[in-house]
C-alpha cells in the first residue's frame, strides 16, 4: 500500500525534475493542439526534437504512476513529432506548411495504429477527428503509414499474445435482437456520461487557473497521484492497470477462469471442459464483484474528471473505455441473471432456452466501452472500427454501431462539442469547427478589417519603399503579413508578403550582401530599374512574395468565406474590389463573427470603407427605390464606383 503511493509520487516528481519538462509544449494534453495545428495554426516548438524526447520519457512515467489516463493522445503527439522532424529532410515538405500538414495527418494515423494496434481505425480517426483537410492522396499515405506502424508493432509483439489487437475476445454466443434494448441503454449512459464529463472537466480546468494548482502544477500532479494511489489500492479492480481491467471485463467466463466475475454456481460435471457454458446462477463472488465494480465506476468517474487536463501527458481513450466497460459488465450480468431466472418471459422465451448459453456479459462491457468513448469524443465511424480492431469482434459491429450512435445523439442533445473541441475553446486556440453550421446574412465587407474606427490598412508598395520603411511597418505592427500593392495611386494588389519571411530576408541580406543599408530601395518586382551610381544597393524581395494570395470580393457572402477558411486552413484572406485592396479577413475575425452568430448579436458595424447605406431607404434618379441585399440599402453602380474612388484609399506605408 505504502510502496504504491510512494512510487506514484516518485514517478510524478521525477517528471518535473528536468527543467525542460516544465515547457508548456510538453505539458499539454496533445490532441487539441494537434487538431489546431492541422487546421492551419502554427505552434512554434510544439513538434520539435526536445518535445519528442521528453514526451517519450514522461509518457512512461505517467502511465506507470497509475493515474486515470491513457496513452493514445501522447502517442499521436510523438508520431506527429517524428513526422515533423522527418519532413525537414525533404524541401518539398519543410518549406510548405500545407504539405507538412499532410505528413502530420498520416503521422496521427500511425500514432493511433501503434496505440491500439488498429491501422484502419487510425486512418479513419485521422480523417474524422484530427485532420482539417483530407484529400485522397493523404488517405493512402495515412494508410501506408498506419500499415508500417502496425507491422513494426507486430514484429515487436509488445502485448505478448502474438496478436496485433490489444483486447482480443472470442465469444461463443451470437447476440440476439432483444439485446438491442440494453445496448441502446448503454448508449444513453455513454451520452450522459460524455456530456457530464465535458461540463465537469471544463469547469474544473477553468477553476484551476484561479487556485494554487494553476500556479504550481507539480503540486496538483502529486496531489492527484497520492489520492489515486490511496483510494485505488483497496479495490482490486482499481488497483490493477486500466488496460488489464478492460481486458478482464471484456473476457468471457470459461471453465478455467478464476476471476470473481466468473464465480458462478456450477452444476456441471467439473471434469467436462466445454467452450459453450450455459447461463448459471451467480455466486457470492459475482455479487461481491458487482459491488466492487460499482465503487470502481464512481472512483473512475471522479478521478478521470480531475486527471484529464493536468500537466502530464495524458489521453482519454483508455479511462473512458474503462468506465464504459465497468458499466457494461454490470448491465450484462444483470441481464444474464434475468434471462436465467425469468427465461419464460416473452423477451427471453424465443432465444434463451433452459441450459443454453444466452447472454455474454463481456459483450456488454465492449459495447459500453464504445458508448462511453463515443459520448466523450463524439466519434462514430472511426470509433466503431477501432473497437472491433481492438477486440477482433467483427461479428458484433451492429451492437457497437447502435450504442455509439445513441451516445452521440444523447450527447449532442446537451452540446455538440466533444471534449477536444471544448478544450480548444477553453484554451482560446484559433480553431474553426467544421461541425458547426450557421445561417450567414453578412458579406465579407461587414467582417473584414479595418473598420471605421480602426487605423487604415498597413500595406507595402512594390517599388517605392526603403528598408527602413519596411522595418518600421514590421516593428510598428503585429500582423502576420502585409499586402503588396502597385502604388498608393493605383492600390491594386500585387501579392502578399509574410512578416517572418521579410524579417529573415532583410537580416540575411545585411549579413551577406554589401551595400544594403537603411535607405536601400526594396523591390518586389521582377526587374529593378537602373539606379544612379551613388544610390545604395537595392534589395530584391520578389522571391518571398506570394503572387497568388487567397482573395475574395467585398460582396462575397460570409458563408463562402467561412467555408474557404475551414477547408483550406487559411490564416488570412484579402478582400478586394475591382482588384483594389480594401481590407483583410483573418481567422480571428472569422471566430469573432461566429461567436456573434452564436450569441445572436446584431451584425457588425460596417467598416470605414463600406459604401452601403442603411435606413432610411433612398431612391434613384428614376424615382424608383434602390434594391436591398440582406436588408442593406445599396447604391447604384455609378454612385458606387464614384464613392469608391473618393473613399477607398490606403495609408502610404512611408508615413508610418
Amino acid at each position: 500500500y505504502c510502496l504504491t503511493t510512494v512510487f506514484a509520487c516518485l514517478f510524478m516528481f521525477h517528471m518535473y525534475s528536468t527543467p525542460k519538462i516544465n515547457e508548456i509544449y510538453v505539458k499539454q494534453t496533445n490532441k487539441q493542439e494537434i487538431k489546431t495545428i492541422l487546421s492551419g495554426f502554427i505552434i512554434r516548438g510544439y513538434l520539435g526534437k526536445w518535445t519528442l524526447m521528453i514526451k517519450t520519457v514522461t509518457l512512461v512515467l505517467a502511465v506507470a504512476s497509475g493515474l486515470s489516463l491513457g496513452k493514445e493522445g501522447p502517442l499521436v503527439h510523438v508520431a506527429c513529432c517524428c513526422g515533423n522532424i522527418f519532413s525537414y529532410l525533404f524541401p518539398k515538405y519543410s518549406k510548405n506548411e500545407a504539405k507538412k500538414r499532410e505528413v502530420l495527418s498520416a503521422a496521427s494515423a500511425a500514432g493511433v495504429s501503434v496505440a491500439f494496434g488498429a491501422p484502419i481505425g487510425g486512418v479513419l480517426f485521422s480523417l474524422e477527428e484530427v485532420s482539417y483537410y483530407f484529400p485522397l492522396k493523404t488517405l493512402w499515405r495515412s494508410f501506408f503509414a498506419a500499415l508500417v506502424a502496425a507491422f513494426v508493432l507486430r514484429s515487436i509483439n509488445p502485448f505478448g499474445n502474438s496478436r496485433l489487437v490489444l483486447f482480443y475476445v472470442e465469444y461463443h454466443t451470437p447476440w440476439y435482437l432483444f439485446e438491442l434494448f440494453p445496448f441502446i441503454l448503454l448508449g444513453v449512459f455513454g451520452g450522459l456520461w460524455g456530456a457530464f464529463f465535458i461540463q465537469a472537466n471544463i469547469a474544473w480546468c477553468r477553476r484551476r487557473k484561479s487556485t494554487k494548482f494553476g500556479k504550481y502544477p507539480v503540486l496538483e500532479v502529486i496531489t492527484v497521484a497520492v489520492i489515486t494511489a490511496l483510494v485505488a489500492f483497496p479495490n482490486p479492480y482499481t488497483r490493477q492497470n486500466t488496460s488489464e481491467l478492460i481486458k478482464e471485463l471484456f473476457t468471457d467466463c470459461g471453465p478455467l477462469e478464476s476471476s470473481s466475475l466468473c464465480d458462478y454456481k456450477n452444476d456441471m460435471n467439473a471434469s467436462k471442459i466445454v467452450d459453450d457454458i450455459p447461463d448459471r446462477p451467480a455466486g457470492s463472488g459475482v455479487y461481491s464483484a458487482m459491488w466492487q465494480l460499482s465503487l470502481a465506476l464512481i472512483f473512475k468517474i471522479i478521478m478521470t474528471i480531475f486527471t484529464f487536463g493536468i500537466k502530464v501527458p495524458s489521453g482519454l481513450f483508455i479511462p473512458s473505455m474503462a468506465i464504459g466497460a465497468i458499466a457494461g459488465r454490470i448491465v450484462g450480468i444483470a441481464v444474464e441473471q434475468l434471462a436465467y431466472y425469468h427465461h419464460d418471459w416473452f423477451i427471453f422465451k424465443e432465444w434463451c432456452e433452459v441450459g443454453a448459453d444466452c447472454i455474454t456479459p463481456g459483450l456488454y462491457a465492449m459495447v459500453g466501452a464504445a458508448a462511453c468513448l463515443g459520448g466523450v469524443t463524439r466519434m462514430t465511424v472511426s470509433l466503431v472500427v477501432i473497437v472491433f480492431e481492438l477486440t477482433g469482434g467483427l461479428e458484433y459491429i451492429v451492437p457497437l454501431m447502435a450504442a455509439v450512435m445513441t451516445s452521440k445523439w444523447v450527447g449532442d442533445a446537451f452540446g455538440r462539442e466533444g471534449i477536444y473541441e471544448a478544450h480548444i475553446r477553453l484554451n482560446g486556440y484559433p480553431f474553426l469547427d467544421a461541425k458547426e453550421e450557421f445561417t450567414h446574412t453578412t458579406l465579407a465587407a461587414d467582417v473584414m478589417r479595418p473598420r471605421r474606427s480602426d487605423p487604415p490598412l498597413a500595406v507595402l508598395t512594390q517599388d517605392d519603399m526603403t528598408v527602413e520603411d519596411v522595418e518600421n511597418i514590421i516593428n510598428g505592427t503585429s500582423f502576420n503579413g502585409f499586402p503588396v500593392i502597385v502604388s498608393k495611386e493605383s492600390q491594386r494588389l500585387v501579392g502578399f508578403a509574410l512578416r517572418r519571411d521579410m524579417t529573415i530576408a532583410i537580416e540575411s541580406a545585411r549579413r551577406k550582401q554589401e551595400g544594403i543599408v537603411s535607405n536601400s530601395r526594396v523591390y518586389f518586382t521582377q526587374h529593378a530599374p537602373t539606379l544612379p551610381a551613388e544610390s545604395p544597393r537595392p534589395l530584391k524581395l520578389r522571391s518571398i512574395l506570394d503572387m497568388s494570395p487567397f482573395t475574395v470580393t467585398d460582396h462575397t457572402p460570409m458563408e463562402i468565406v467561412v467555408d474557404i477558411f475551414r477547408k483550406l486552413g487559411l490564416r488570412q484572406c484579402l478582400v478586394t474590389h475591382n482588384g483594389i485592396v480594401l481590407g483583410i479577413i483573418t481567422k480571428k475575425n472569422i471566430l469573432e463573427h461566429l461567436d456573434q452568430l452564436k450569441s445572436h448579436i446584431e451584425p457588425l458595424t460596417p467598416p470605414w470603407h463600406c459604401n452601403k447605406k442603411r435606413y432610411p431607404p433612398s431612391y434613384g434618379p428614376d424615382g424608383k427605390p434602390r434594391p436591398r441585399v440582406n436588408n442593406v440599402q445599396l447604391n447604384s453602380i455609378a454612385e458606387e464606383e464614384e464613392e469608391t474612388e473618393e473613399e477607398v484609399h490606403l495609408l502610404d506605408s512611408t508615413t508610418l
